[in-house]
């Protein structure tokens, strides 16, 4: 079931009627219905994984109340350990079984020895690395004594799948949302009208913006010998807006339904496009797994408290890692590496929090120096996100070299058709103002400041333009594959 479907323009305002008004006194009753919603949200994909998701649950409400009353520290240690190797057990199996098969047998292939292994026709299942880091953090804060286990079942169910960032996040700590599902909620109207705003502007950034960006992006990465160096970095810069339109509209989609719902779920984005160095934007994008290796790895590792050596090699796994948990592909392994290799030089000047207040603060416009800052940063994310839309690395690198050309200072080519790619640019803009204005704000619609008419007028026009602009064909989110 996608946000961006009939089947939950349905779905949401029946669970929304039934969850306020006929269950709005008992929390209990509540929990349980979240649960139950949450799991036909999830077997609307495919129903044979609700038993995979059901199991980790089991397993890590189990684990989790056992390494908090045991009082030995080995047996702590081991029940952590079977936690997390049930649960990275399963996602590796399921995510990775194949590219490790296959770059076995190459292996084999390059000192010329013949081993063969069939791979295995497995189904990723969807949000498999979303909920498995969520459960994997609430046990290692159980093991560090951050948080005590819950002790009711439902409850923790309800956390676990939760529908509106079940399937693509935010990756979300049990610190911050299982005391949620302790708590009454309080039905609010302000919260819900805030959440069906960003509710708005997620479906605006996923269906307008990624949605038209991608029909370019297809067509010039599939076919990228056959245009100019300005029609390729027009590709790119429309692939950075679509991946983060698509993402960040459904996480804007996912933050705002659970405002519906009476639940504060984590900012996942940031404007990261307005960044004036890479680790500002690593700051501003996907803030919920970025923190998260933050805080489970790089911390654990020394962080930035060791030598130099040891700080070169906590960024670039920190950074490895992250783009292997994209996929298990070398693109998304090279894209990690790139970003390390970017960030290095911020770490060894000191410089990488530099800019950790909002771009030209208080002001309409920004200076020479930040605009130069922001551009720069936003190229070099554009020639990391090539690996990251390539099929493998060798298109990768060939796409860039083809970069590299005097028709690179030439007008991009037309594509077909030629009144879209006018609108898309246009859309681009409005999408680019409203970030900018709302800068300092949760996202880029947030307007509950504005003037009553103004809104509704907005409101309007953002729906006219989801209506008359949007591509309602595309029925994927680009993260449901990771």
């Amino acid at each position: 079931m996608l946000f961006n479907s009939i089947d939950f323009a349905i779905f949401l305002p029946l669970c929304f009627v039934i969850y306020w008004f006929f269950l709005n006194n008992n929390i209990k009753y509540q929990n349980l219905f979240i649960a139950f919603s949450s799991y036909i949200f999830y077997a609307w994909w495919d129903w044979r994984f609700l038993s995979l998701i059901f199991v980790s649950t089991a397993i890590d409400f189990y684990v989790g109340k056992k390494i908090y009353i045991s009082k030995v520290k080995k047996i702590r240690k081991k029940l952590l350990i079977l936690s997390l190797f049930i649960n990275i057990g399963l996602l590796c199996f399921f995510k990775y079984y194949n590219f490790f098969l296959d770059n076995f047998v190459d292996a084999f292939s390059f000192f010329g020895l013949s081993f063969e292994a069939k791979s295995l026709s497995i189904i990723l299942p969807v949000g498999i690395s979303f909920y498995t880091f969520q459960t994997i953090s609430y046990s290692i804060d159980i093991y560090k004594k951050k948080i005590k286990p819950s002790d009711d079942f439902i409850s923790f169910v309800a956390f676990v799948s939760f529908f509106p960032q079940l399937v693509a996040g935010p990756i979300e700590r049990a610190a911050n949302l299982l005391p949620q599902f302790h708590k009454k909620r309080i039905f609010s109207y302000e919260i819900a009208s805030d959440g069906m705003r960003q509710i708005l502007w997620g479906l605006f950034k996923k269906i307008v913006i990624a949605d038209n960006c991608a029909v370019f992006v297809n067509e010039i990465f599939a076919n990228y010998s056959d245009y100019s160096s300005s029609t390729l970095f027009l590709g790119a810069v429309f692939f950075a807006f679509q991946i983060y339109g698509d993402f960040s509209g459904y996480s804007d989609m996912a933050i705002g339904t659970a405002k519906l719902f009476g639940f504060h779920l984590m900012q996942n984005f940031s404007f990261p496009y307005f960044s004036r160095d890479i680790a500002e934007f690593w700051r501003r994008w996907h803030i919920s797994l970025s923190t998260w290796f933050r805080d489970y790895i790089y911390i654990p590792l020394g962080g930035s408290r060791v030598s130099e050596i040891k700080k070169i090699r906590n960024i670039f796994i920190i950074f490895i890692v992250s783009g292997f948990w994209h996929g298990a592909n070398w693109t998304f392994i090279i894209w990690g590496l790139l970003n390390a290799v970017y960030f290095l030089p911020l770490m060894f000047l000191n410089k990488n929090r530099d800019n950790l207040n909002v771009i030209a603060k208080n002001k309409n416009l920004p200076n020479l120096k930040e605009l130069t800052s922001v551009i720069f940063t936003f190229f070099l994310t554009v020639i990391a996100w090539i690996f990251f839309r390539s099929e493998n690395v060798a298109k990768a690198i060939s796409y860039i070299i083809s970069l590299f050309d005097l028709s690179l200072f030439t007008l991009p080519q037309i594509i077909s058709p030629k009144i879209d790619m006018i609108y898309t640019y246009f859309m681009l803009l409005i999408f680019l103002i409203f970030e900018w204005l709302n800068r300092d704000k949760c996202f880029g619609l947030d307007i509950k400041t504005y003037r009553s008419k103004t809104r509704w007028f907005l409101y309007l026009f953002f729906v006219v333009l989801i209506m008359f602009f949007g591509v309602f064909k595309n029925d994927t989110f680009i993260y449901f594959q990771f």
